[in-house]
């Protein structure tokens, strides 16, 4: 899956937490929320906005449900609950996840297919 279509499938997908999303659609999608969140926050310092301005907020806004659904669903590949990501809440559950996030999928059915 390339960069484009990541995002493409991403934002189609954006309320569908069901199914299994690969791993490089994951990490596309990632890099391109962070990638956002970035020019979102230059932009914003550049307006004189400190903290979180106006620019960051929306682009969070736009990318937290497909963020949530994409992570679900890369979950889901690997066998786990979508649920799950609620452990980045507690901050060390960020190691798991980043494990889950990383981790290659199931080649067979699961109860998430």
């Amino acid at each position: 899956m390339t960069f484009s279509e990541s995002i493409s499938t991403c934002f189609a997908k954006f309320s569908n937490f069901n199914g299994r999303a690969s791993r490089a659609e994951f990490w596309w999608f990632f890099l391109f929320v962070t990638g956002c969140e970035f020019i979102a926050d230059v932009w914003d310092y550049v307006t004189g906005e400190t903290e979180y301005g106006f620019f960051i907020w929306i682009v969070t806004l736009i990318t937290l449900v497909p963020t949530l659904s994409v992570g679900a669903r890369r979950l889901h590949d690997v066998g786990k609950s979508g649920w799950y990501q609620l452990l980045a809440l507690t901050i060390i559950g960020i190691i798991p996840l980043i494990f889950w996030y990383a981790s290659i999928g199931e080649k067979k059915n699961n109860k998430f297919d």
